[in-house]
């Protein structure tokens, strides 16, 4: 008797579950919900990805539209005073300042980098994963930014001595005859700076874009 009920209190009932119909549902309906919310969160990281990437491009046609501006303004920018008869003038240019020459060529190159820059920002419309064009527009536009401030604050030291003046040096103010010519490089270097502040936006936003990766 004690033997036949050691081995009744050994037997132990296992249950099947792989014929368990009810189970196998549960399983596969948790494993289907589960691919199900992977891929909603990824359509949404893709969604926001994407529309960062129209956002750059739209940034970008603007930064282009300022650089473009201040380069035609100061490349534009001269005046001419009259000084006893009209065959003898006073005459100011852009180009007879080294730093506006500098102003302008810096700002035509980074102009030119901007609009090259627009096929790389339609790969990233169309690929918003591809990591490759973000960290290429990522360190030209740092160079670019790098350039045109430096133009930007070079050309405004000039503006506020013609503004102002120096009197230990003994540098008179000229804005007070040139001032057309003044106006014309301080809009310039209003637009520079304008184009620098969108390209700092420009970088944030593909940072932001490649953290998020």
């Amino acid at each position: 008797m004690d033997s036949e009920k050691s081995g009744e209190e050994a037997t132990i009932t296992i249950q099947d579950t792989k014929t368990d119909p009810k189970s196998k549902g549960k399983a596969i309906a948790g494993a289907t919900g589960l691919v199900t919310s992977k891929a909603t969160y990824m359509q949404q990281k893709g969604g926001w990805k994407k529309g960062a990437a129209i956002f750059d491009f739209v940034l970008r046609l603007c930064a282009i539209t300022a650089g473009l501006a201040a380069t035609s303004i100061m490349g534009t920018t001269e005046q001419s005073l009259p000084f006893f008869t009209q065959f003898f003038q006073f005459h100011a240019e852009y180009d007879d300042i080294e730093t506006f020459r500098f102003f302008t060529f810096a700002n035509g190159i980074a102009s030119g980098y901007l609009v090259l820059s627009l096929p790389f920002s339609i790969v990233c419309i169309v690929r918003p994963y591809a990591t490759g064009p973000r960290l290429f527009l990522i360190i030209f536009d740092s160079v670019a930014m790098a350039l045109i401030v430096a133009a930007a604050s070079a050309a405004t030291a000039i503006a506020y001595l013609a503004h102002n003046g120096n009197s230990d040096a003994n540098w008179n103010a000229i804005c007070n005859q040139f001032t057309d010519f003044c106006q014309s490089s301080s809009s310039a270097i209003v637009a520079s700076f304008i184009a620098a502040v969108m390209l700092l936006f420009l970088i944030i936003l593909s940072a932001v874009a490649l953290r998020r990766n």
